[in-house]
């Protein structure tokens, strides 16, 4: 995990989390009796996933990204190949798409917008950017590293406007917040959950998700982690090192906030919200009020992805490759399968019944019941 340090320029990345000896050791996998059918309906295969990168599901058709500039499009059902197309160069991030205009972001700070297949434009931005563009309404939006938000025109690449505000010395070298409610832009400044007006560019409301404390200003870094998850009006979204929170965005209130440090996304349905932590101490929390329904600490030190929730389960990558299938009730393990033995990156996401996850190494794995 890195920071950036916002200025006249962005400085170099500073290590949270020390690596080597000293990284505990991953839980060892539990027996169990299998409980839940899932089978691998699909597998598909690009070059490696060494950014964070997100997966975009539009009209049956999933998108995704490759560190080398590769971008394809999938179709959902059968994981054939419908498209693919280069930025020509490593990617930064991605992969965001309204099923017919895609974006991705390379390492040069270049916004590069297909028209499925075809280069339609690509505009340069100032800072890093980590968070996968958002398309919607022929707009394409951008969130920077140093909480910048840019809108350009899907067409013709256009800046329409950007939204610079006063924010904290230290920034998340991380994915962020960045999606859409109603007809509102929904993007994390820090640990404040924001509302914009896509139109113009202005904040409509806020909602802080997280009370940064500490005596330095990484231990107050708390930007909120994406992907954020949405279930009716209620959006979850963790911030990092320091809570889990949900809002309701219809009246742009906050619901409830509690204390749990991590640095991977929530998963969440109408009944429960749940995250892994720091540690991989799995929490399932009550939706409506954030009361602790059960944890689970089987899965500890192995390197959890974000979270998916999918009917009666939650479901975890971990950094063997293996997606744990718990049941959302109680925690316990349900099913579990292998990948190809890389990290799974990022967070699974699920549509139309089918779970897809991808992997360091590039595997890209659709798992149905």
């Amino acid at each position: 995990m890195s920071v950036f340090r916002i200025g006249l320029a962005l400085g170099a990345a500073l290590a949270l989390v020390a690596c080597g000896s000293d990284k505990p050791k991953p839980a060892a996998l539990e027996s169990y009796t299998p409980s839940l059918q899932q089978r691998v309906a699909w597998q598909a295969r690009v070059d490696s996933v060494r950014f964070p990168m997100s997966m975009t599901v539009r009209d049956g058709r999933v998108h995704v990204a490759a560190t080398d500039g590769t971008v394809v499009a999938l179709r959902l059902d059968t994981g054939a190949e419908v498209w693919r197309a280069s930025a020509g160069t490593a990617l930064s991030a991605g992969v965001g798409s309204d099923g017919r205009h895609t974006s991705v972001v390379t390492t040069g700070n270049e916004v590069v917008t297909f028209d499925g297949a075809r280069e339609v434009w690509r505009q340069r931005v100032a800072a890093r950017v980590l968070t996968a563009p958002f398309v919607a309404g022929e707009r394409v939006f951008v969130m920077s590293v140093d909480r910048v938000v840019h809108a350009f025109d899907a067409q013709d690449g256009r800046r329409l406007w950007t939204l610079q505000r006063p924010g904290d010395a230290l920034t998340l070298a991380q994915a962020g917040v960045l999606m859409s409610f109603r007809n509102l832009l929904i993007v994390g400044q820090g640990p404040r959950l924001t509302a914009v007006d896509p139109l113009r560019g202005t904040v409509q409301w806020e909602v802080p998700l997280a009370s940064p404390r500490g005596t330095n200003e990484v231990e107050r870094l708390a930007d909120l982690i994406g992907p954020a998850v949405r279930v009716g009006d209620r959006i979850c979204a963790r911030a990092f090192q320091s809570s889990a929170g949900c809002a309701d965005a219809s009246r742009g209130t906050l619901l409830w906030s509690r204390g749990s440090g991590g640095a991977q996304a929530l998963g969440a349905d109408a009944e429960r919200v749940v995250g892994a932590d720091a540690s991989d101490r799995i929490t399932a929390w009550r939706a409506a009020n954030g009361d602790v329904l059960w944890s689970n600490e089987k899965l500890l030190n192995r390197g959890l992805s974000g979270a998916v929730m999918n009917g009666g389960t939650v479901v975890f990558g971990d950094g063997e490759g293996y997606v744990h299938f718990l049941s959302a009730a109680s925690g316990d393990t349900l099913q579990r399968l292998p990948t190809d033995g890389s990290p799974v990156t990022g967070t699974p996401v699920l549509a139309d019944g089918t779970m897809v996850v991808v992997t360091r190494n590039g595997g890209i794995y659709a798992f149905k019941p």
